[in-house]
């Protein structure tokens, strides 16, 4: 860190994202089996502070404080540690620095958000900063961002697509230019159809999932139809390239559904399997393809690996939608929860909370 370095603050908020392509199947050191991409959010974000201090001899662990909206979570420390000391080589100035890191959300616990995605990316964009103070870079910097990108990668793979805004691609595609298995890579040209996109999550459950995520990518190991999932993911990777640039929204739209509900096809003829949609969530479906059938508007879902589903539409027909969620879907949501959020401008530098 260099002799006139002794102590001071570095803090970021880093927002989730929400695949449209799903990235399911990993390999080596968190590499996906196929490309992904998403949208980034706008309200539901992690903050993330780190108060450092240099010490006088070279850590062999490295060890943190660590607190989680206010109070110490050893669970959340654990998982840090592990994760910069499995990947120490990669910032090894973190040996000759004690770290305090306090975090907080946006938004609650199994909310239906990947918490992951903005918790790991914020924390990497932290750790990217403190890489940073030792060369004069600019944290807005194309390099840095792709650092960080990396970085996060190493924590959680949806992370690495959380440092861009509006819209990122994940892993290797002869459709997109400079795409990377290392690190996302912003998406630029987006149509202006996009630009207010919505994302209300509709809270089907909040009961923790049955299977973590990084359990669920294992059994692609064994999924009888993993080859299959992959080259469908290839291809659709260029038709939702080309939907983005377009603004044709209800191809965007069939893409997302497809991808969400093969998501969920691959942990059902796992082994073992899993089911990971509520009765609910089968509803909500249902009277969303009915919506869109009686009004020909661009009303699309996609799910992650649980129960809750995202609404994704454009802004120009959000009243009519509005009428129609508060109606029909919010009374099939857990305690008739919903989360209002949107296409976001992704990470921005902080030195306070805000929440």
């Amino acid at each position: 860190m260099g002799n006139s370095t002794i102590s001071g603050l570095v803090g970021w908020r880093s927002p989730s994202n929400i695949a449209l392509v799903k990235y399911w199947g990993k390999y080596g050191s968190q590499l996906p089996r196929n490309p992904s991409i998403s949208f980034t959010l706008s309200q539901a974000f992690t903050e993330t502070i780190i108060q450092y201090e240099s010490i006088d001899y070279a850590q062999d662990q490295i060890q943190i404080d660590f607190y989680f909206e206010g109070k110490p979570n050893e669970a959340f420390k654990l998982r840090i540690e592990s994760f910069l000391n499995d990947n120490i080589e990669s910032f090894p100035f973190l040996r000759h620095l004690h770290l305090s890191v306090e975090s907080r959300n946006s938004f609650p616990h199994s909310s239906g958000i990947a918490s992951s995605a903005s918790s790991m990316s914020a924390l990497c964009l932290c750790i990217a900063s403190l890489s940073r103070l030792q060369s004069d870079k600019d944290t807005g910097s194309e390099d840095f961002l792709r650092r960080a990108s990396s970085i996060s990668r190493l924590a959680s793979g949806s992370a690495c697509r959380s440092v861009y805004p509006e819209v990122a691609a994940w892993g290797h595609t002869t459709f997109i230019e400079h795409s990377h298995d290392e690190y996302a890579v912003p998406i630029t040209g987006l149509h202006e159809n996009y630009r207010d996109y919505h994302d209300d999550i509709l809270i089907i459950s909040v009961d923790e999932k049955s299977v973590s995520s990084t359990a669920g990518h294992k059994l692609m190991d064994t999924n009888p139809f993993a080859d299959q999932r992959y080259a469908q993911a290839k291809a659709n990777m260029g038709d939702m390239y080309a939907a983005l640039l377009s603004g044709d929204t209800h191809e965007l739209g069939r893409l997302m559904e497809s991808e969400a509900l093969t998501l969920h096809a691959l942990m059902m003829c796992s082994d073992p399997s899993f089911i990971l949609m509520k009765a609910n969530t089968l509803q909500v479906i249902e009277k969303i393809r009915q919506y869109r059938q009686d009004t020909g508007q661009a009303l699309y879902f996609t799910l992650d690996a649980g129960p809750n589903v995202h609404l994704l539409y454009p802004h120009s027909i959000s009243s009519d939608v509005s009428l129609f969620v508060n109606s029909e879907l919010r009374p099939l949501c857990q305690d008739q929860k919903i989360i209002h959020d949107r296409i976001g401008q992704g990470p921005v530098q902080i030195k306070s909370f805000s929440l």
